[in-house]
């Protein structure tokens, strides 16, 4: 006889960890399945020589550190009774950025964590410009405040919409505008948009097409709420969660594939492994991309015509390109002070993202100095860095074959520490004692990320978060399978994964609570 659980949730990426924990928490009989040796996903990290390199995150938000560690995702990690087992350290500062290519127009801003630290350091900058800093603020703290509240409904009633509409007038006015689309609207000066632009390339979405919402929203939680690194690493929550995860009673098999998720008359009840096992459940939380469920798990006369043609028409985001590199020296020696840079091009957003298509044009890299954050992650007298590019379509390694594979991605981590140099003006070159470089097809293999994308699916457009999340409830799907992770509503990255993981794990609860009310 098949085993049977209350809930499955497959794959140990940030999603899955908490969506199971969550669930695990709440007295449901889980069991978590992850083809990998260890849990993760894109949070974990590797040793090369003595360095010990983040695969992955740059900085999280959401842990708050300005706002007494009180932010949305210390409250999941809380309820959830991991946030003491990781010890979190606030980042110094924001950000420095600067552009490379626009002649008399590049710029280089070094921009403080804070609201009021941000505002001064424009005024600095552009004297006088203190009034539509604030006035931007304002409009940010107003939109935040509309997405709280409908990020805390969990029983919509039809007369919240006469609250959403009254009190929240600016967060609906803004759900079909993009960030430029403000600044134009606000009249905002040249230096102070690209002061606020710094993290567009974390959501891989240029301003003239990233929703408002999106981006002012995650701007608040860097800024106005504060940025944090986990001290051991990303995997350092990843294992944090695993094991609560174990300690509530969950099982957790690591070193199994599923091959098929279950599904009869278009309803979920288990797992096929790759074994020829097949385990029940009542319920199946998915952490692989949606893409790769509805095409390669999913028997396809099985999903809702409307499910597969949804997420198989949804663009493929940016994919990655990452070199990570030990130096021999501290940063002091070096004169590195900040822990992000990012370095552009030009200013223009639209046209660095245009120029992401070909390897030849693109110069776009945000590269993180981990020892700013904490000066005892690697070896003394040794610095830990990181540098990620952004490459958008599906041309710029089309020329790619196995016999120039190492030489093509050698070339281009070399054009990333070049312009890194030429930026910053700190020599890093003769300083490197160990060197990794991830492709696409790093990503491709590593987390199956279909073309290698490390941003999901393309946020622009009608596909923007607020776009999905009031698209969610439309048309027919699989019942009883639920996604977490970087592929849902709240798009990808380090913190929607977890609030999505924890999101999916708090329906099937809401769910099963209304079927045994039912039953």
């Amino acid at each position: 006889m098949a085993k049977k659980y209350d809930a499955i949730v497959i794959g140990a990426g940030n999603g899955g960890l908490t969506s199971a924990t969550r669930l695990a928490l709440n007295g449901k009989k889980t069991l978590l399945l992850e083809k990998h040796n260890l849990p993760g996903g894109f949070a974990t990290s590797f040793v090369r020589g003595r360095f010990e390199f983040e695969a992955s995150l740059h900085e999280l938000c959401g842990i708050g550190p300005l706002i007494n560690d009180n932010g949305s995702l210390a409250k999941i990690f809380k309820e959830l009774g991991i946030y003491d087992r990781v010890e979190w350290i606030s980042l110094p500062d924001a950000f420095r950025t600067m552009t490379l290519g626009d002649g008399d127009e590049n710029f280089d801003y070094d921009m403080p964590i804070g609201k009021e630290n941000f505002i001064a350091r424009c005024e600095e900058y552009v004297p006088g410009s203190r009034a539509v800093c604030e006035e931007i603020f304002d409009l940010i703290e107003q939109i935040n405040d509309g997405v709280n509240f409908l990020s805390s409904i969990t029983d919509f009633k039809p007369g919240m919409i006469k609250d959403i509409f009254e009190k929240y007038t600016n967060f609906i006015n803004l759900a079909g505008y993009s960030v430029n689309q403000v600044f134009d609207a606000m009249n905002v000066p040249k230096p102070i948009r690209d002061m606020f632009s710094g993290y567009w390339c974390y959501l891989g979405v240029n301003l003239d097409e990233m929703n408002a919402i999106h981006y002012f929203t995650m701007f608040h939680s860097y800024i106005c709420e504060g940025a944090t690194i986990p001290k051991k690493r990303s995997h350092g929550i990843s294992c944090a969660l695993l094991d609560r995860f174990t300690e509530l009673g969950g099982e957790a098999w690591m070193n199994t594939k599923v091959e098929k998720i279950l599904v009869k008359d278009k309803k979920a009840y288990g797992v096929k492994l790759e074994s020829g096992e097949e385990i029940l459940a009542d319920y199946i939380v998915c952490n692989a991309s949606p893409y790769n469920a509805f095409n390669k798990l999913i028997d396809r006369k099985e999903v809702p015509e409307y499910q597969l043609k949804n997420y198989n028409a949804k663009k493929l985001a940016a994919k990655g390109f990452a070199v990570f590199v030990g130096l021999n020296k501290s940063p002091e020696e070096l004169g590195m002070n900040n822990h992000t840079y990012f370095i552009y091009d030009t200013a223009d957003t639209k046209l660095q993202s245009d120029m992401c298509h070909s390897r030849e044009t693109n110069g776009v890299q945000a590269t993180v100095n981990l020892n700013a954050g904490d000066p005892d992650c690697s070896p003394e007298g040794t610095t830990v860095l990181y540098m990620t590019s952004l490459f958008l379509g599906d041309d710029a390694w089309n020329d790619v074959t196995p016999a120039n594979y190492m030489k093509l991605k050698r070339e281009f981590a070399d054009k990333m520490i070049e312009n890194f140099e030429r930026g910053t003006g700190i020599q890093i070159r003769d300083s490197i004692e160990e060197i990794e470089i991830a492709a696409p097809v790093t990503y491709a293999h590593y987390t199956e990320a279909p073309n290698g994308t490390i941003y999901g699916y393309d946020a622009s457009g009608t596909n923007s978060i607020v776009h999905r999340l009031m698209t969610s409830a439309m048309g027919e799907k699989i019942k009883n399978l639920y996604f977490a992770g970087g592929y849902t509503e709240q798009c990808i990255g380090f913190s929607p994964s977890y609030t999505t993981g924890n999101a999916a794990a708090q329906q099937i609860l809401n769910d099963a609570a209304k079927e045994e009310a039912n039953a």
